[in-house]
């Protein structure tokens, strides 16, 4: 699909970003083998960056091209 939108090109390199980075390798410098409390932090750390990612997508999906998948009309 052509680029139409700032906001649609930033939801689809948003997509790209969940989709396609593996973390693991900065898992494992992060966290020590059996660093139970580092482990824990990691998760956490990327649970929250996810969520973050999945609302910036969130408020761009009624600025999607209308036959975009993923668009959703603006609630009032």
């Amino acid at each position: 699909m052509r680029a139409k939108t700032i906001p649609h090109v930033e939801y689809e390199i948003f997509q790209l970003i969940l989709d396609d980075i593996d973390i693991s390798t900065l898992k494992e410098q992060m966290c020590p083998t059996g660093d139970k409390i580092a482990e824990d932090r990691f998760m956490k750390g990327a649970s929250s960056a996810t969520q973050l990612i999945i609302n910036m997508m969130e408020r761009r999906r009624h600025k999607l091209p209308d036959e975009h998948p993923d668009f959703m009309e603006r609630e009032a």
